[in-house]
């Protein structure tokens, strides 16, 4: 990276990197710091009567300073949070030689920098708890201004607000918004919680393909890649079902799996091409049984976060305590239309949608009109986590005719606050039926559905060996995060959300600056204080420019004749 890449700021921090080298100091050793405590044990366990924590060692980024002479103040941040640390001259350096206070700790040393101190735990005159430094080393120098975020009587400044770069830049992220951190450690908890009562009934955890032949296990538009070695096409998974029914099939009782899944479709505020389901299969059970189990999964995840069962997602208060309402998808339909579209044929069904205006494409078979519909006149309504049971078996290629109707299907999804949260079934056993619905599925993708699912042969073959009676689950990890933690945008429970490729700032030489009057000796200072562009020159008033840059002249002692406002306004016109 060259000088004209970088602001005034980061050429400063890597001329403190080379005066350190010079010191003999390493900005980023090798050995590993010696820790013993964290700010959080500090803030909760320090008795000053108990004269506890009086050898500290802890280690962490510099996130404030306020230098006064000889004794300064800093604020440290680990992993824990962030206490407040004392420094004084005279301690650092018992000698005369005062270089590492005066020179390293007040001059090179910046905020951002991660270091390991030595000291013992105190209060304040003011009554705060703080580490009094006896030393310190340098772990890391920051070569890059971290966004300072500001806060007066309660309100907040210059916060790292911005989506796109919050999303981008999820380091800086984590570093500067502590609300953002707790989110992943409450999802992590939702993850640990389910996974607890899952062991705790004697079901295994398993990893299944990734990369698959066939991709199966849902309606959905697969990503598609080649490998070499085969030369065969592989499909990243859509769902994993098909490998855990396998196991089902294998003997396992019961069987579950947190996995990545990829779908080539559209990206919103609730929908990311890459995320996490968790899905799970119990043998001997139906779905009766699996939404008892799921009621009970989600009660115990929102007591485990927050100790309660009410929750505010959005501007709806939602109650995750059980049981929650059961509504087939027919009933539903015609709860919130007045039309009830039992027995209905296709042509129907299409003028069902042509009268409440709901665009349907011609290779829609009945499955996907009932969905259209649903969707458009139902889900957004089902506030209050809601089953929604019982649909048409043209929706449901994998899923177990209903006892009572073979029309259709022993299926629920669980709808929150608008949106689909769960997907269960009484798992489809019969292999002859199986087949029949896969041939299905493919009549639909000469149709020109390209969700309709592929034929899984193998999958068959293995319900022909025989797969006892099972309910199977698959939840939404990242949207079950965003309901559990009041989030708006799945993106903000990804750690690293999938982002278009980033547009590179022009960065523009020397002589474009030439060409509007400054002075050749001056252009490629105008670069390093920041100006990366005329046009951004030219975003300030002539005034501001000639304060900063002659500013910039004098910090650096640049042998160059000083800027003359008058001049300088000649370039703005």
């Amino acid at each position: 990276m060259s000088h004209l890449d970088l602001s005034e700021q980061e050429i400063i921090r890597r001329n403190s990197l080379e005066e350190l080298r010079k010191l003999g100091i390493d900005p980023y050793p090798a050995a590993a710091y010696p820790v013993n405590t964290s700010t959080d044990d500090i803030r909760n366990k320090f008795d000053s009567e108990k004269g506890n924590f009086q050898e500290v060692s802890m280690a962490g980024r510099i996130m404030s300073r306020r230098i006064m002479g000889k004794a300064s103040f800093a604020e440290l941040m680990d992993g824990k949070g962030r206490i407040q640390i004392y420094f004084n001259r005279d301690e650092i350096c018992l000698g005369e030689d005062k270089t590492l206070y005066n020179t390293v700790f007040k001059r090179l040393l910046d905020i951002g920098d991660f270091i390991g101190i030595k000291g013992y735990a105190f209060v304040t005159q003011v009554g705060e708890k703080s580490i009094f430094v006896k030393e310190f080393t340098l772990l890391s120098k920051s070569l890059r201004v971290l966004p300072i975020v500001k806060e007066k009587e309660g309100v907040v400044y210059d916060a790292f607000t911005d989506p796109e770069q919050r999303y981008r830049q999820r380091y800086v992220d984590l570093v500067v918004n502590p609300q953002v951190k707790n989110v992943f450690l409450q999802r992590a908890k939702i993850i640990n919680t389910m996974r607890t009562m899952f062991n705790e009934r004697g079901y295994l955890e398993v990893e299944t393909p990734i990369l698959q032949p066939i991709p199966g296990g849902a309606a959905a538009r697969p990503f598609i890649t080649h490998h070499n070695a085969l030369n065969m096409p592989l499909y990243l998974r859509v769902a994993n079902e098909l490998y855990l029914k396998r196991l089902i099939v294998g003997g396992f009782e019961g069987v579950y799996e947190f996995a990545k899944d990829f779908r080539n479709e559209g990206m919103d505020r609730t929908h990311n091409p890459e995320f996490t389901v968790m899905e799970i299969y119990v043998a001997y059970k139906d779905y009766h049984w699996m939404m008892d189990f799921t009621e009970e999964m989600l009660e115990k995840v929102a007591l485990a976060l927050h100790g309660k069962t009410k929750l505010k997602i959005g501007e709806n208060e939602v109650d995750f305590k059980a049981p929650y309402r059961r509504l087939s998808m027919t009933d539903a339909i015609k709860e919130h239309t007045g039309i009830d579209i039992t027995g209905m044929d296709e042509a129907q069904l299409r003028q069902v949608c042509k009268d409440l205006n709901i665009e349907v494409d011609e290779s829609f078979g009945k499955g996907k009109m009932i969905d259209e519909i649903f969707g458009e006149k139902c889900e957004g309504l089902m506030i209050q986590p809601t089953f929604i049971t019982d649909y048409p078996v043209e929706m449901s290629p994998l899923c177990k005719k209903h006892r009572d109707n073979p029309e259709l299907t022993e299926r629920f999804e669980l709808m929150v606050n608008g949106k689909e949260l769960c997907n269960a079934y009484t798992e489809l056993n019969d292999p002859i039926d199986q087949l029949e619905r896969f041939q299905d599925q493919m009549k639909l993708s000469e149709k020109g559905d390209d969700e309709a699912m592929f034929i899984d042969m193998d999958f068959v073959r293995a319900l022909e060996y025989g797969m006892p009676p099972t309910s199977g689950m698959g939840i939404g990890i990242d949207r079950l995060t965003m309901f559990m933690t009041g989030q708006d945008s799945i993106q903000d429970v990804l750690l690293f959300p999938q982002m278009r490729p980033e547009k590179k700032a022009k960065i523009e030489g020397p002589e474009d600056f030439v060409k509007i009057g400054i002075p050749e000796v001056w252009a490629e200072h105008f670069i390093n204080a920041g100006y990366t562009t005329v046009a951004k020159l030219k975003e300030e008033k002539a005034t501001q420019v000639h304060q900063k840059m002659n500013g910039y002249r004098k910090k650096n002692k640049l042998d160059i004749p000083a800027l003359q406002l008058t001049d300088v306004e000649a370039w703005f016109n």
